[in-house]
Formats: C-alpha cells, structure tokens, sequence
C-alpha cells in the first residue's frame, strides 16, 4: 500500500492501462453481439419468404396445371375477346330480354349501359325494368343462374305495381323490378 501511495501517477497509468483495452474489448463484443442479432433478425425475416418461395418451385407444374384449368373453366364463364364489345352487349340484351319474357315478366324497358373496362374484362352491363308476379320473377332469376356465359345480378330493386284504376284486383301481386345485370367479355 505504501507503493500506491508514493506513486499514484504512475498506479493511474498502470490502472488506465489495463482497463482501456478490456473497455474496448468490451465495447466491440457489444458491436458485434448487434451486428450478430440484427443478423439473425433479418434471417427470422426472410426464411419465411423463402419457405414460401422453396414451395412455390417444388409446386410449379401443380400451379400451372391448376391455372390452365381454371383459365379454360373462366372462357366458359365470360364472352371471349374476340368478340366486339356492342355485339356482346347487343347478344346479352336480347338474352335477358328472352328470358324475362320466357318466364312470363312484361318488359318495361331495357337499356344497355356503357361498357366499363377493369383490369382483364370489360363489365357489360343491361338494365331491365319489368312487371309480372313473384313466381315469374323467381323463374327468371332461375333461369337466369343457368344461362352461360355467367350473368350476374348486380342489383335489383323489387316494389308493389302500381294498381289501375277501373282494373279488377286479382289474387295474384303484380311487382315491378328494376333489375341491373353483368356480364364479363374477357380482355386480350
């Protein structure tokens, strides 16, 4: 103790000495202990990408077919491409129009709206406006879910007809429908 006590200055330097490099030691082992977890974190990251990836190779021939099968089952379901839009739309209003008299609805009115392209299909759509009961609306609409390519329903609105005057009432409701269809015609 009597040493420490002559020689401070120099017991500083010694103590310095020794304790600077086991602070640098120390603090690049932190450095490197960061850099190691934000590794690990960036791998815990992506093995899941990769997992998923791994799948997609080791299922590609499985995925192709099922695409081409769905590619041919969705040319059933829509109008092809090589059809003009206005004969399309001109083909579906007279459709519609068959079935909603064929089921034994009056045709009010019918209108073929403008055509409105969405990514890989233009959407055409044909308003009707009809009259007759529930039973020949049902049938319609029956009718209608069998038709191919697929017509949709995109909305409808169904209300009481309006009663004539001096007109006998029957046991029979006679509705009105507005009813707004859809059909796809695939794009090149």
């Amino acid at each position: 103790m009597s040493w420490l006590r002559l020689h401070q200055r120099t017991a500083w330097i010694c103590g310095l000495t020794l304790v600077l490099p086991l602070l640098l030691f120390l603090y690049l082992m932190g450095v490197f202990y960061g850099s190691y977890s934000e590794a690990q974190d960036e791998i815990s990251r992506i093995e899941p990408r990769l997992a998923r990836l791994q799948g997609l190779i080791d299922y590609e021939q499985a995925l192709r077919d099922a695409a081409e099968v769905v590619d041919s089952q969705v040319l059933e379901l829509v109008y092809p491409a090589t059809e003009d839009q206005a004969a399309v739309a001109a083909e579906l209003q007279t459709q519609v129009r068959e079935i909603f008299s064929g089921a034994g609805l009056a045709i009010n009115n019918s209108q073929v709206l403008p055509v409105r392209e969405q990514g890989n299909f233009d959407y055409i759509a044909v308003k009707l406006t009809t009259t007759g009961s529930l039973a020949a609306l049902d049938n319609a609409l029956a009718e209608l879910a069998q038709y191919l390519p697929l017509v949709l329903v995109e909305s409808m609105d169904v209300y009481p007809a309006r009663a004539i005057r001096g007109r006998e009432v029957s046991d029979v409701q006679e509705l009105t429908a507005s009813v707004q269809l859809l059909s796809l015609r695939a794009v090149l």
